[in-house]
């Protein structure tokens, strides 16, 4: 892309990171805001230029050669995502969900990453940052202060109020979902596995110890895994766990990286929509994708039932819901799972145990662009030639 003019820009999202993204861009002389994409009525949406609000997918995708997916909107987010690729345009994403789902369909038809700024797209920078220096990662890590499997509404109420985000977005961060879903993404774009279903993720109060468990994990796996600490003190980060070659160990011992063998890179934190700039330059200048979630993925986010529900009972949303909360799983060894990014609008058709992993057999869900495409991902990944069973279950 040229430079000289502004670049026009497009954001889809109306949500804190476009909001925070779009008021930044405003002291960006060569990036210029053209469209922000939103389903909501204008007079409702506060914080964005009346006149860019667009309420139209060709629209937003007319008016700038790069698109910011920020809805959070699996299946929204697929349809348009979908049509601005095939209209030539590059797509930055916050969408770690939509990746996991519907993302490996996707790539190759154009230019299509996950940002920097968000832990996926930070782990994948820090892990491109690590193999120039020549380390050799073994873990991708994420790092969690807290984690409730089944949090009350009333208490999500009280922190999404306070933390002035949506209520699903602080009960899938507070549930693990959000942290399964960037690990998943994570392990997928970077050709790491799991130890187990749902992550390891050991509660350790110490990140060097924290690691290197994690290290040791990977190393008798013998591959490297994609996993996550959890610890009230962390910083709001991402590290990764390497190996490097035994004549650097002297060095490294002397620029306090420790004796080895394996070695902890630390991001302390993740700024979200200010680290977005990184990823659009990264595209303007010509370079590829960051992160996706590869072709033929090995992982995927399944539906797990957080109570009991009864036949009949109808989900709006399972992403940062009060039924279904999210688990990293290998498609290989559960090929009928229900992704809870296409948990959408569903209805039970039978009874669900409580830690039960949905299957399409135990749901209604309406057609859609999104269903269609994982149906298309999950056929290539189980014909692909040598798929095996994990151990790790």
């Amino acid at each position: 892309m040229e430079r000289g003019e502004p670049t026009p820009i497009a954001i889809a999202g109306t949500g804190f990171v476009a909001r925070h993204l779009a008021l930044e861009l405003a002291h960006r002389p060569d990036w210029r805001l053209t469209a922000v994409l939103t389903r909501r009525p204008r007079g409702s949406v506060a914080g964005f230029p009346e006149e860019l609000l667009v309420d139209s997918i060709d629209a937003a995708i007319e008016r700038a050669p790069i698109l910011v997916e920020c809805t959070g909107d699996v299946l929204r987010g697929t349809e348009l995502v979908e049509r601005a690729l095939a209209a030539g345009r590059a797509v930055v994403t916050y969408a770690a969900e939509l990746h996991v789902t519907t993302g490996s369909a996707l790539v190759g038809r154009g230019l299509l990453s996950e940002a920097e700024g968000d832990q996926p797209g930070s782990l994948a920078a820090l892990a491109e940052e690590a193999r120039t220096m020549g380390f050799e990662p073994l873990v991708y890590g994420n790092l969690k202060g807290f984690l409730d499997r089944d949090p009350s509404p009333d208490s999500m109420r009280y922190w999404a109020e306070r933390q002035g985000l949506s209520l699903p977005m602080v009960t899938a961060f507070t549930d693990g979902t959000k942290v399964q879903v960037e690990q998943c993404l994570v392990g997928n774009g970077l050709g790491a596995d799991i130890a187990r279903e749902e992550l390891l993720g050991p509660a350790e109060e110490d990140l060097g110890r924290g690691a290197r468990r994690l290290a040791e994990e990977a190393e008798r796996l013998g591959r490297p895994i994609t996993d996550y600490l959890l610890g009230r003190g962390f910083p709001h980060g991402v590290f990764l766990v390497a190996r490097h070659r035994e004549e650097q160990r002297a060095a490294l011992r002397y620029l306090k990286m420790g004796d080895g063998p394996f070695y902890t890179l630390l991001k302390p934190q993740v700024l979200v929509h200010l680290e977005a700039f990184k990823t659009l330059e990264r595209i303007r200048s010509g370079k590829g994708p960051l992160l996706d979630n590869s072709p033929r993925p090995r992982l995927s986010v399944a539906a797990v039932a957080k109570r009991r529900l009864e036949p009949g009972t109808r989900i709006a949303h399972g992403i940062g819901s009060f039924e279904l909360r999210g688990i990293c799983v290998r498609i290989v060894d559960r090929p009928d799972h229900l992704p809870i990014g296409l948990a959408r609008d569903l209805v039970l058709r039978r009874r669900v145990e409580p830690g039960q992993v949905l299957s399409f057999d135990d749901v209604e869900l309406p057609p859609s662009r999104a269903l269609e495409l994982w149906r298309e991902i999950r056929a290539r990944v189980l014909a692909a030639p040598g798929r095996e069973a994990s151990p790790c279950r």
